[in-house]
Formats: structure tokens, C-alpha cells, sequence
């Protein structure tokens, strides 16, 4: 019983600190395998047996595989047909969450949000009106493309995984496909139907507008003759202004040079196209002696040339800027990168740009040379919204990945060689065939959900170990008490999906596919319904937007507040609730 409660004790102080989000999920959960290790819980030879887990491996090689389709192209190909759908937004809406859907159940989610929300945002220019209506949709319709199959989202790799050391034997990656595809259709139908009314409008780019007005905050100062800097680089003058500001362009007569260098020294009659608020103008004037010139408002033009872009990005849900500043990272300093706006929630940031912590689904404005930008994106976990050709991968090759992608599906669903094996030997395919550069091997597997699976699945199986989980499972049914199979199924069903909206949708599917495993011990049937509702609970969390990356990454670009998503969430939650179990006993009989 000791055991029981400290396990427990580990685990809702885990959950409170993953709901706090004050350091990465992937970090509490080591922390808490360390804890739970320290104090006898799990065994000294079991601490770190996650990471050799073959559901890890899997989820390993599914990424580096989405990855490299990614940036083959093949997604791209099917998001170009987007732009013969024509302008009514009701048949922009179902081509955009239908799409969305699919590539989800074979690409990773996030992935395929990527290049799918530059689309939708491109759309609501010609039909959408307001990109907001479809975002959501979209980023739900991922997760229920999710659903389909079993490499369709970690979760339901993890879920496979514990059947194959309960039972012997794995869930195959078509097992998933009938409830899947059903809750799909159901889910997509509802949203086309509802999201009209149930996504709300909100202040993100429409046909026409932006969230920066890029003008009100650019400026020109004359460089006189006499002035202090005449000489200097605008790297010493960076270095004596200490406020956020930002040297966008140099007139020199008829001559405009976008984005100087930061060497670049100051010559008399120079108009410098400054942006910065109305106080560090003032400090600028000041220290230099430059005088105002503009006297009306600016154009775009003085930010972009051939070699010089300026591209909105979405900050990823692990993006190694989340938590830093421009200030922090040197952006300019370091790359010459402009942040020239911020906006969240679909509002723009305007006070200390320099200073603002990045959050992820924060929308940046960024002004540099066309490949630094590509490399800034990429290494800093960033999708570009704006500029397509700003997707790292712009050579297509269409028929190598989805050849290797198909044969890995062939070799698994005929038995002819394990999940693990045939996806692990197709992400070796892909880099040998260079879909993927070496290079980028490493870089594109998203390492925190690695180190979250490694940690919890030595914590479920002490969660078992202990007694804990026959524990919960008996509480469960003590609720449900001589009520049918189907209420117990339904209260894991609510259960998992409340936990997935709070925690990484793998994780829940670790902690809580133990406790299914013991309700059906417990009603004496078959463990596959649980099993299957757990995958289904831990891969929908539709209410809030940290249940998952896709959730996030339409945050900012959608323009959406935290309290938003349960307004469609919430109700399509409930659907799929009631669809969800008799579906399962439909295809995965209690008696089975």
C-alpha cells in the first residue's frame, strides 16, 4: 500500500507541474523517473529500460519518416490542389480539414499543420475571409486523422506496444483504421456543419489585413553633416542605444540598401529607415543629432529587395525560442535578423520588442537574407507562414519517399517484418537515398517526446508493479458498479481525454492504458476495447490548446485566446464520446 501511495504521490506531482508548465514535460518526467528510482519504486535495472523500448524506437523513426516527406514535397503536392478548389469558403473549408486529416494518419501532425496553415492562410484571402474560422478545424482534423492509423500519432504506438507485452501480440497499423476513419468522418462532419457558429471570428489576418501595420512604426532620420555618428558603424550605434530598435534600410539618393549590414559606417546625408516606438527615437535623435524626415507614412517597399525577405513564422511548441528574448539570442547580432513585429493572439506586441519572451504560436516578423532566414527557421524550431519557398526542402522528389513509405507499411501489415523494424530500416532508406540529408537526421526527431516515453513507460509499469493501477481500476468499476461493459469503457474513454488535454496525449496513454488493462482483468473480457479507448482518449484532446502541438502552432496565426478552443472543442469531445464506445464494441467485441 506504501508503494501505491508513493507512486501516486510522484505522479499527481508530476501532472500539477506538467498543468504549471514551468519546465518541459520532458524534464518532469525524468524527474520524476529519477525520484520514483530513488526511492526503490522501479528497479535499478529497469531506471533508463524505456529508452530501449520498441515503442520509443518506433515513434523515433516515424518522426525522421514524416520528417523526410515532409521536405520531399509530398505533402506540398497534395496542398497545391488547395488552389483549384475555387473561392466558396464552405468547399475551402471541407478540401482544407479533409486533407489535413488524411496526411495526419501517415505524417506527423505537426508536420503536416506546417505546410497546411500557409495554405489555409493564402485561401482566406480569396474565400475564408477570416483564416480563424478554419484553423481550428483544421488543427482538430489532424488529430482525428491521428486516429486512422498506427503510426497516425505516438500514442497509438504506445498503446500497440503494451498489447504486444500484455497479450503477446501487437495492434497492427491498419487495427486502428475502422473505429478511426468512423470517428473521423463523424468529427469533420460536426465541424463542417457547427464550426460556422462554434469557432469564434477573431482579430487574426484576413483577406486583406495583417497584424502588423508595419508603417506606424518605421520612420526615416537624416543623417546632417554635423551629426555625432558620421563615421561610426551601426554596430556602435546599436551598442549605444541599449532600447529595442532596428536599422531596416539606408537611402543614399536614389539608392536603397534593405537591411544593412551591421558594419556598414554612416555617411552624411544618409536617411536611415528606422523602426522603433516614439522614446527610442527620441534617445536616437538625441545621442546622434540625426533629425526626423518622414513626414508621412512608409511602404513596405524599404524592407524588401532580390536578397532581402520578410517572412512571418509561428513559434513551434518546442521551438529553442520559447522562453528567450531577441535580446537573449543576439538575433541580429549573430544572423542579422530583424525582428520587426510580434503578435499573439493575433494582436500585435508593440512595447520592447527586443525584451519579449517568445511563447509558443507567437507570430514573428522577420526582415535578413533570404537563406539565413531559412537557417534561423530551421534551427530554431520555426514554421514560416508567409513564404513558402522558405520550406527547408525545396527540391521535390515525390516517388522515392512514398515508394519506401509504402513498402514499410506492406512489409509490417503482411507480418513479414515487425513495425519497429520495417519503419526503423525505411528512415535509414530515406536518408540513403538522401530524401532526408544526414545532417538532419538527428536534428528533425523530436527529442523531448522521446525522453517523455523513455521516462513514463518505466513509470507505468510501476504504476502496475505496485498495485496502483488494480487499485484505480477497481475504483472505476466499484463506480460503475453492475452497469454494463460500456460504462466502464466510458469512464476510462472521459478520463483519458480530460488527462490528454492537460498532458502530453503520450504520457496519458502510458499512465492510463495499465489501468484499462486491469478493467478488463476485473470484468473478465477482452483487454482490446480498453486498449482501444485509451488510444482514442489520449489522441483527441480537443478543449485546450497545450493538449497538443497542432492546437498550438494555429494559436497565433489563428489569432485564438486560451478559452476559445472549448467552444468547438467541448462539443465535439462530447460527439465523439458517444460515438466512440459503441464503435469499439462494434469492431472489438468484449468476448474477443
Amino acid at each position: 500500500m506504501v508503494d501505491q501511495l508513493l507512486i501516486g504521490a510522484i505522479l499527481l506531482g508530476a501532472l500539477v507541474l506538467f498543468v504549471w508548465d514551468r519546465w518541459r514535460y520532458d524534464l518532469v518526467a525524468m524527474f520524476a523517473l529519477l525520484v520514483a528510482a530513488a526511492l526503490g519504486l522501479v528497479p535499478t535495472n529497469e531506471v533508463f529500460s524505456g529508452f530501449g523500448n520498441a515503442a520509443v524506437i518506433t515513434v523515433a523513426a516515424v518522426l525522421v519518416i514524416s520528417h523526410a516527406m515532409w521536405r520531399s514535397g509530398v505533402v506540398d503536392a497534395l496542398a497545391s490542389l488547395m488552389k483549384r478548389v475555387g473561392d466558396k469558403a464552405w468547399v475551402q473549408m471541407l478540401a482544407l480539414t479533409s486533407i489535413t486529416a488524411f496526411c495526419s494518419a501517415f505524417i506527423s501532425n505537426t508536420g503536416t499543420m506546417a505546410i497546411m496553415i500557409p495554405v489555409a492562410l493564402q485561401l482566406s484571402r480569396s474565400g475564408l475571409g477570416h483564416a480563424s474560422k478554419v484553423l481550428m478545424p483544421m488543427a482538430f482534423g489532424s488529430l482525428l486523422g491521428g486516429t486512422v492509423t498506427m503510426i497516425g500519432t505516438p500514442s497509438n504506438i504506445i498503446v500497440a506496444d503494451i498489447r504486444r507485452e500484455s497479450v503477446g501480440d501487437s495492434f497492427g497499423i491498419f487495427d486502428f483504421t475502422a473505429v478511426g476513419v468512423s470517428l473521423t468522418v463523424i468529427g469533420l462532419v460536426f465541424m463542417w456543419l457547427t464550426s460556422r457558429w462554434l469557432v469564434p471570428k477573431t482579430n487574426s489576418r484576413d483577406s486583406a489585413n495583417s497584424p502588423y501595420d508595419m508603417s506606424s512604426y518605421m520612420t526615416e532620420l537624416w543623417v546632417p553633416s554635423t551629426a555625432s555618428y558620421v563615421g561610426q558603424t551601426l554596430y556602435e550605434l546599436e551598442s549605444r542605444i541599449k532600447e529595442n530598435f532596428a536599422v531596416v534600410a539606408i537611402k543614399q539618393d536614389k539608392t536603397v540598401m534593405t537591411a544593412p549590414p551591421r558594419y556598414y559606417r554612416i555617411k552624411a546625408e544618409d536617411v536611415l529607415i528606422v523602426e522603433a516606438d516614439t522614446d527610442t527615437l527620441q534617445q536616437i535623435i538625441d545621442a546622434t543629432g540625426f533629425e526626423l524626415n518622414a513626414e508621412e507614412e512608409l511602404a513596405d517597399r524599404f524592407l524588401i529587395s532580390d536578397e532581402v525577405q520578410v517572412v512571418e513564422g509561428v513559434v513551434g511548441p518546442d521551438s529553442r525560442l520559447v522562453g528567450r528574448s531577441a535580446a537573449d539570442l543576439r538575433l541580429r547580432h549573430r544572423f542579422g535578423v530583424n525582428v520587426l513585429a510580434v503578435a499573439r493572439q493575433g494582436q500585435p506586441v508593440k512595447p520592447n520588442l527586443a525584451n519579449i519572451r517568445f511563447k509558443p504560436g507567437d507570430v514573428l516578423l522577420l526582415q535578413g537574407d533570404a537563406e539565413i532566414l531559412t537557417d534561423v527557421f530551421r534551427r530554431f524550431g520555426c514554421f514560416p507562414l508567409a513564404q513558402r519557398s522558405m520550406r527547408i526542402g525545396a527540391v521535390k522528389k515525390l516517388f522515392t519517399p512514398l515508394a519506401i513509405f509504402a513498402a514499410a507499411i506492406m512489409l509490417s501489415a503482411l507480418g513479414f517484418l515487425s513495425v519497429p523494424v520495417a519503419f526503423t530500416a525505411a528512415a535509414g532508406a530515406m536518408v540513403l537515398s538522401n530524401i532526408i540529408p544526414l545532417r538532419e537526421l538527428y536534428e528533425n526527431v523530436d527529442w523531448p517526446i522521446v525522453v517523455l516515453l523513455g521516462a513514463t513507460i518505466p513509470l507505468g509499469g510501476a504504476l502496475e508493479r505496485s498495485g496502483a493501477a488494480h487499485t484505480l481500476a477497481d475504483w472505476a468499476l466499484l463506480v460503475s458498479n453492475d452497469a454494463p461493459a460500456a460504462v466502464a469503457l466510458s469512464i476510462l474513454l472521459v478520463v483519458t481525454l480530460a488527462l490528454s488535454n492537460i498532458i502530453n496525449n503520450a504520457a496519458a496513454a502510458v499512465l492510463m492504458a495499465p489501468i484499462g488493462l486491469n478493467m478488463a482483468s476485473g470484468l473478465g473480457v477482452s483487454a482490446d476495447p480498453f486498449l482501444m479507448v485509451v488510444a482514442i482518449g489520449a489522441a483527441l484532446p480537443f478543449i485546450t490548446p497545450i493538449g497538443h502541438q497542432s492546437n498550438i502552432l494555429v494559436m497565433g496565426p489563428g489569432g485564438y485566446a486560451f478559452g476559445d478552443y472549448w467552444k468547438l472543442g467541448l462539443p465535439l469531445t462530447l460527439v465523439l464520446c458517444v460515438a466512440t464506445v459503441p464503435l469499439i464494441l462494434w469492431f472489438w467485441p468484449l468476448g474477443a
